[in-house]
């Protein structure tokens, strides 16, 4: 138990602090930044440290429900997809730095709360908790679409990237399903929708 405990207090760490890593190269490397005005740039800056702070909410709420989840199958799916949404945390990092942004200061009591919610609905059950995990993903899949419509055309870098964020996350949601995920009630997805809400808005300028 005690293991455990420095493990996922580790990984908490590691999201929230460190810079990760990536095994696919960041979409969109090979193209040439082009020169932006400052209102566009920090426009830029301020989606891609939303996205990059969605991320790290992914990545607590996965690590809740992974802790609370009965099934070894799910568990195993939950970790690799884990793995994709940190080559996110790499990605958004990455460009947000290249656009002179900085990471929402806000990391950790967004992870704190991700965490949170992740465990508690991992007690719900594992096929509800699949169906938490499917309908995260397609409210992320939306909100990713939002994005590339606000993103001017010329940056061809920060689309790549939100462009790819979009097609894993569609996929996570695919694998929720497969694997059991129940439709969550009308309900609980205005209440993620409110949280999720409050987080972009907070974290586009903080």
């Amino acid at each position: 138990m005690i293991d455990q405990v420095i493990c996922e207090f580790d990984k908490a760490l590691r999201t929230v602090f460190a810079t990760a890593g990536s095994t696919r190269p960041i979409p969109g490397a090979e193209l040439s930044d082009v020169n932006m005005v400052d209102r566009d740039r920090q426009h830029a800056a301020g989606l891609m440290r939303v996205n990059h702070c969605g991320e790290i909410c992914a990545q607590a709420l996965y690590q809740g429900q992974r802790l609370t989840s009965s099934s070894k199958s799910i568990r195993e799916a939950m970790e690799y997809a884990a793995l994709e949404e940190t080559e996110h945390l790499c990605w958004t990092e990455h460009r947000l730095k290249e656009l002179g942004g900085h990471k929402s200061f806000l990391n950790p009591l967004w992870y704190g709360g991700s965490l949170a919610i992740g465990v508690i609905a991992g007690r719900f059950g594992d096929e509800w908790n699949l169906g938490f995990l499917a309908e995260t993903e397609r409210q992320v899949e939306m909100h990713l679409e939002g994005h590339l419509g606000k993103l001017t055309e010329a940056d061809a870098k920060s689309r790549e990237i939100v462009r790819q964020m979009k097609l894993d996350e569609s996929e996570h949601a695919k694998t929720a399903v497969k694997l059991g995920a129940k439709e969550l009630p009308p309900a609980a997805k205005a209440l993620m929708k409110l949280f999720s809400g409050a987080m972009t808005r907070t974290a586009y300028y903080i």
